[in-house]
């Protein structure tokens, strides 16, 4: 699942023209965002607020399991770091 303050229907064509398969969802006042921490002030298009790049792996129990954070919006997370990430759960 994906968070973005970006509108619905932008999202939308973001996982059209990548193919993405996973849920977005749209955070436009940044709420979640904030209450995560997440919130990179300014960093968007035209100073706009969007979120920092995070990925976070959460048990089927709601317990976060693994974090990755960044500062750089074109850092993430590999697959491979993430299905590593994975496995390593008990």
């Amino acid at each position: 699942m994906a968070i973005s303050v970006d509108a619905p229907e932008v999202s939308a064509e973001l996982c059209r023209k990548t193919g993405y398969t996973f849920t977005f969802l749209s955070d436009p006042n940044a709420e979640v965002i904030r209450h995560y921490d997440l919130l990179h002030p300014g960093a968007g298009v035209n100073n706009r607020d969007i979120a920092r790049p995070a990925e976070f792996l959460v048990d089927s129990s709601g317990v976060v399991r693994w974090v990755n954070l960044t500062e750089d919006l074109r850092v993430r997370a590999t697959p491979e770091e993430m299905l590593n990430a994975s496995q390593a759960l008990p």
